[in-house]
């Protein structure tokens, strides 16, 4: 497959510097380079840092539609190809090339696809006279006989991409933590849906997880250090920890209780990878090359990158933090402020994540069609709770709110702060203004007493001459009691939810109707359950979960 011109931004139309190559060894900043795999977990995020640090991006990538979101996109020059194809064109100019493919579990014969896939990059890039490569493998010791087939076939890519005459920089890395990465998102949810594992013997095996950015920034950084050129380098983070330590930690940091880890002799890698399929959102060909690596230690014994690269580290703790910030308000936003990446820390799930990078959502999704412009729609949306009420369903609505309040929450009686507007930060009866876009999006964020996050969201487009208006209830469960009152109040969200889009429809109809008939009258909010008074509380309360 001969690689093909999809984009070029506009940054190819600046000048490169004479000199972009001041030592030999050395890859500065000005210079153009190749990123293999930009569709991936680390190469969607390396993109942007690259770009930030002055670099011209070409990406490589065989679906560019897998790319088009990404926040670095207007900015990187993108050609559509197959890493085992031609690849003349798409090295044409480069002065370094980022090997980021990996084909673990696509296909029964992955480690010979990555195996002919290096050796296609290393002769293509010999002949298109490429200054240096950059390679991320996976930790493990060598002479260990026993080594997995994944990191077996990790360091056997390595060695063939260093086999040419390019120099090349392989950073071998354990478990990398961020939301996205397989490894940790096992991790996640083994922990997150089982509060009691039987585990084998590798629970207690040692490993040397490194956070995402800190992978990042030696990734970066190794261009311009003309020491770090044909050399494997061990990455790692502070800490040295067994997956069982890892297991406890996250809970700790998700705000579960201790996981309880029963080890036993009898549990084979072939059962461990299937119950990692049933429970985790990874697929069993993923699951089991992951479950077979485990086995193995996983820690740095040579620090040397830190020595050339100095700088801080993450603990395993911070990382995790990092990693989870607030709970996200959606699979590719972030809810913590970053200069990062275009606003989003490299922790955060990006476009390329999987569907599930950032842990479990449960969700239920509306759609309606209404005969009312935008304007009309945003209005009666803005409304709710208070006095117009939640249009269906109040008495469900102020039953959950009376069971709130004697649990310790908030309840439904805080109402809201005016009859018409919201600002950020408002209250909505237990629910609070997260997001608002003057006539296209409201998002609450539920404060109510429930095991886990979460948000009510609409949001408004044109349709013809009226309006697509979007209701999305999400909830981000805290454990295995977070996924049971999903479950649990699941039959009740067919009775709320429906009724509240339509009541929606219904007031925007009314309200646009009531605009054409008295335009120099503001028109009313059409709800009608809840207290009469101004500011009052409505007698309903708005699903945080969905529920």
């Amino acid at each position: 497959m001969v690689a093909t011109r999809v984009r070029t931004a506009i940054v190819d139309s600046v000048s490169t510097p004479d000199d972009v190559t001041p030592t030999p060894g050395t890859v500065a900043a000005g210079a153009r380079v190749l990123v293999t795999g930009a569709s991936g977990y680390i190469g969607g995020r390396l993109v942007g840092e690259l770009l930030d640090a002055g670099y011209r991006v070409r990406c490589l990538v065989r679906t560019p539609g897998k790319i088009a979101a990404a926040p670095w996109a207007d900015r990187a020059e993108v050609m559509q190809g197959d890493i085992l194809g031609d690849l003349t064109e798409v090295m044409a100019d480069v002065d370094a090339v980022y090997y980021l493919v990996h084909t673990i579990g696509a296909t029964s014969d992955w480690v010979q696809r990555d195996r002919r896939a290096a050796e296609n990059v290393r002769d293509q890039a010999a002949a298109s006279g490429v200054a240096r490569i950059v390679y991320l493998g996976g930790l493990g010791d060598t002479s260990d006989r026993e080594l997995s087939p994944h990191l077996a076939s990790r360091h056997e890519v390595g060695q063939v991409l260093a086999s040419g005459s390019v120099p090349v920089t392989e950073l071998r890395a354990a478990v990398i933590i961020g939301s996205g990465s397989a490894s940790f998102e096992m991790l996640r949810y083994l922990v997150e849906v089982l509060p009691v594992m039987v585990t084998p013997k590798w629970v207690d095996t040692r490993c040397q997880p490194i956070a995402v950015r800190d992978v990042l920034r030696y990734l970066v950084e190794v261009l311009g250090a003309p020491a770090t050129a044909g050399r494997v380098l061990e990455i790692g983070g502070l800490d040295v920890v067994s997956y069982r330590e890892m297991m406890q930690q996250y809970a700790q940091v998700a705000g579960l209780r201790r996981r309880r880890l029963i080890r036993v002799p009898v549990l084979t890698p072939s059962l461990s990878s299937h119950w990692v399929g049933l429970v985790t959102p990874l697929p069993r060909s993923l699951a089991r090359p992951l479950v077979d690596s485990l086995i193995n230690e996983v820690i740095v014994h040579d620090d040397t990158i830190r020595h050339l690269l100095p700088g801080p580290l993450f603990t395993y703790r911070q990382a995790v933090e990092a990693a989870l910030g607030r709970e996200r308000t959606g699979s590719v936003m972030t809810s913590w402020a970053s200069a990062e990446l275009g606003g989003r820390e490299p922790a955060d799930p990006m476009p390329t994540d999987p569907d599930w990078a950032g842990g479990s959502v449960l969700a239920d999704r509306r759609e309606l069609h209404v005969d009312a412009p935008p304007t009309a729609v945003f209005a009666a949306v803005s409304a709710i709770g208070g006095r117009t009420g939640w249009y269906a369903g109040e008495w469900l609505w102020s039953l959950r709110g009376f069971a709130d309040k004697l649990i310790g929450g908030v309840g439904m009686r805080r109402g809201r702060r005016d009859p018409v507007a919201l600002r950020v930060g408002d209250p909505v009866d237990f629910w609070r203004v997260e997001a608002i876009d003057d006539g296209t999006l409201l998002r609450l964020h539920a404060e109510m007493k429930v095991p886990g996050e979460a948000w009510l969201e609409w949001k408004i487009e044109p349709d013809g001459a009226g309006s697509t208006l979007r209701q999305f209830a999400r909830f981000h469960p805290r454990g295995l009691w977070g996924r049971a009152y999903w479950y649990s109040v699941a039959p009740f969200h067919g009775f709320v939810f429906p009724g509240l889009l339509h009541g929606i429809a219904d007031d925007a109809v009314a309200r646009a109707a009531a605009a054409i008939a008295a335009p120099a009258e503001p028109p009313q909010p059409a709800g009608g359950s809840g207290d009469a008074g101004s500011g009052g509380a409505s007698s309903v309360s708005g699903p945080r979960s969905a529920a």
